[in-house]
């Protein structure tokens, strides 16, 4: 179980990584490389379970607000364009559920500290 904190820590690296070319890398960036720094920690077993706490109530409450700010649902990808942004909706999709994904994995890390077994 412990090594899904590597599989998200390189998930969330590439994650950060996308961001360079966004409209605002330096709000993004320094999200994904928050979840990740608590990624490395779930697997080495050293999580912070306060910091767990705040960030997946932050992330979920962030992704419930960007989801909230679209006017219409348009998907994530545009049709013939792949991954390139066409409208506001489809990066709006796109951040909401990148955070959704960090507070699932939260959420998942701080199961593992609760529920980890007794040495």
């Amino acid at each position: 179980m412990k090594y899904l904190g590597i599989v998200f820590t390189m998930i969330f690296l590439l994650f950060a990584g996308w961001q360079y070319n966004d409209p605002d890398p330096v709000l993004w960036i320094p999200i994904y490389l928050v979840a990740a720094y608590c990624s490395i920690k779930a697997y080495q077993e050293k999580s912070n379970p306060e910091l767990l706490v705040v960030v997946t109530i932050m992330s979920f409450v962030a992704g419930l607000n960007t989801w909230l700010q679209m006017t219409s649902w348009e998907g994530f990808f545009s049709e013939g364009g792949g991954l390139s942004m066409k409208t506001i909706n489809q990066e709006l999709a796109r951040e909401a559920c990148g955070l959704w994904i960090c507070t699932f994995a939260f959420i998942l890390f701080l199961g593992m500290y609760f529920f980890k077994p007794k040495k």
